[in-house]
């Protein structure tokens, strides 16, 4: 009897195990049933949906510190994150003073986000919801542990990193695991994955999945600069040739992840999720591995047992960083083309508003869903033509998407490429929902009843129904809601 190499029969276990999460029974399927965020100069999906097909630039002169003369004065900025209704979510008005900013904006989002999913905060009480939040460093720290020195700040309750998910479980008295993974840029894609699995491996029932940052100091920015990441004009140039650098951005995205036996609404399903590691790298802890990616895309596309050549597009990571474009593009050239009739589109959310780092990867996966919802894939900006390296670009294996482009298969695969620049790296496959919208039988009104703590928390649910055009699926969810 031959030996059977040691090598080869861990990685066939691997992929078996891999397979059995891609291959779920009918309706134990993972998908995400809400969603919301906030981006770069834009204060939810609306917004950022309407400039993402505009065009517009969302990165733009910072507001909220002091510049040094090497850093570019752009960066991608998010408003308002001193406000926060503490009331809402029985918080001590002077805990909420010392409540780290990521934190407020987070559970703002969460409780959007899941009346997007046509839930009702109240309906997750008591039970197996885990809350998984991507999240690198607080620049909150600074504030409430080296410079306000005060007491009776809370800051301990209020700024440690744990706290971002642990105050949503404590206040929607939630049963599943409560936790902060950092990853650098793929950190919430991470916590995608570990939700994912959580979710198929039956330790918890749904699950709340966010990515947070914010920029706060310049002291901070500075440190990147000087790692040679950032662009010196606050541009981020994804695949092009003048790529140098990328902005530093801010966002809080979150969504809800359901079986799809369970949802009342399904934006898209998550076909498989799966990580590596680079590991060691002669040139250095912070440069990306092609080969490491090239490997991921494989055992990937080998467990969720998908034909790797008939994505209708990828997301990709695309900082335009001189070393990352190339060696992304290296690896989805390698694994993803050569069986396909047609280049593959590919694209940067990081182009329109900037690296907002360990968010990136809910950004980019909210951009696929706004395509799969619309019906078109968003443009990239900032591309005129690929850098030399990028020899899947240049000689028309892959194609930046540079105009608002049609998105005609009804089961459209989509890939979120994310990776972290210690190496951590995460691969996200989306199948897009082809049922289609449910047309009213009839043209009599529908009552429908809301309610809202302001004025303008009602009108924007009223405009929202006004200019659904008699969506009745959409009625039924806000039924639901205000039941």
């Amino acid at each position: 009897m031959s030996e059977i190499d040691p090598v080869i029969a861990r990685d066939e276990y691997y992929i078996r195990g891999g397979r059995s999460f891609a291959s779920p029974l009918l309706g134990e399927e993972i998908v995400i049933s809400g969603m919301a965020a906030v981006f770069p100069n834009c204060s939810d999906i609306y917004e950022f949906k309407k400039k993402l097909f505009n065009k517009v630039n969302m990165v733009a002169s910072n507001r909220k510190w002091d510049f040094h003369s090497e850093i570019s004065s752009c960066s991608g900025t998010i408003s308002e994150i001193n406000r926060f209704d503490c009331g809402f979510f029985g918080i001590h008005e002077r805990q909420s003073h010392s409540l780290d900013a990521m934190a407020r904006i987070f559970q703002e989002k969460a409780i959007e986000a899941i009346f997007d999913a046509g839930l009702h905060p109240t309906e997750l009480q008591g039970t197996k919801t885990g809350v998984y939040v991507g999240v690198c460093s607080s620049e909150n720290d600074k504030a409430w542990y080296f410079d306000n020195l005060n007491p009776q700040t809370f800051a301990v309750t209020g700024s440690e990193r744990s706290m971002i998910a642990h105050r949503l479980s404590y206040f929607l008295k939630l049963k599943g695991p409560s936790t902060i993974l950092d990853t650098a840029c793929s950190s919430s894609c991470y916590a995608l994955e570990n939700a994912y699995r959580a979710i198929r491996l039956g330790e918890i029932d749904n699950a709340i999945v966010a990515g947070t940052n914010l920029c706060l100091y310049s002291n901070t920015t500075m440190q990147f600069l000087r790692l040679g990441l950032l662009s010196d004009d606050g541009f981020c140039k994804a695949f092009d040739s003048q790529g140098n650098g990328y902005a530093r951005a801010e966002g809080v995205a979150v969504v809800i992840l359901q079986k799809a036996k369970d949802a009342k609404r399904i934006y898209t399903q998550l076909v498989h999720v799966k990580t590596n590691c680079d590991g060691f790298k002669e040139q250095g802890i912070t440069f990306p591995s092609g080969e490491s990616q090239t490997e991921l895309l494989i055992d990937m596309f080998e467990e969720c047992e998908v034909d790797k050549f008939s994505l209708s597009f990828v997301e990709a990571h695309g900082t335009g960083t001189k070393a990352g474009d190339p060696e992304e593009c290296t690896a989805l050239d390698n694994v993803l083309t050569s069986g396909r009739k047609n280049p593959l589109p590919i694209g940067s959310v990081k182009s329109n508003i900037g690296h907002t780092e360990p968010a990136s990867g809910l950004c980019s996966i909210i951009k696929c869903v706004l395509a799969m919802e619309t019906g078109y894939i968003p443009p990239n900006i900032h591309f005129d033509a690929p850098g030399d390296a990028m020899m899947g670009l240049v000689e028309g294996r892959l194609k930046v998407v540079t105009e608002k482009t049609p998105l005609e298969d009804k089961d459209a695969l989509m890939g979120v490429n994310n990776f972290g620049f210690g190496g951590a790296n995460a691969y996200v496959l989306l199948k897009r929902n082809s049922k289609t919208k449910t047309k009213p039988k009839d043209n009599l009104p529908r009552l429908v009843c809301v309610s809202g703590r302001t004025v303008e928390a009602i009108l924007v649910l009223l405009g929202r129904i006004e200019t659904s055009k008699m969506d009745v699926e959409y009625i039924g969810l806000l039924h639901e809601v205000f039941a």
